[in-house]
């Protein structure tokens, strides 16, 4: 079923957009590839996830790094199913409105 569009401006911020577009088709990324691949520092993705977290559009884990020897552990980070609807509602909206113009 398709989603309805309707325009969320919690995630229309470019950083917090991309950040959506790129774990849409994912299970989950890792912090790292995620900063690396979205050109953004350590601070600035931490903070972007921060806040979708406290809106429930993303959830994080923490795990062992099995190619790590010492105690550090990675970050995981992927949509929420409230994240994901948010998201197709949004482009939805984004389509709907690039049709009209």
């Amino acid at each position: 079923m398709p989603a309805k569009p309707q325009f969320h401006e919690t995630i229309h911020a470019p950083t917090r957009l991309r950040l959506c577009a790129m774990l849409r088709p994912l299970d989950g990324a890792d912090f790292r590839v995620i900063a690396e691949t979205l050109e953004l520092s350590e601070a600035n993705l931490s903070k972007t996830v921060q806040n979708l977290v406290a809106l429930g559009y993303l959830a994080t884990s923490k795990q062992a790094s099995p190619q790590r020897a010492d105690a550090r552990r990675t970050t995981s980070v992927k949509l929420t199913t409230l994240g994901r609807r948010v998201f197709d509602e949004h482009l939805a909206a984004l389509r709907a409105m690039a049709e009209h113009e």
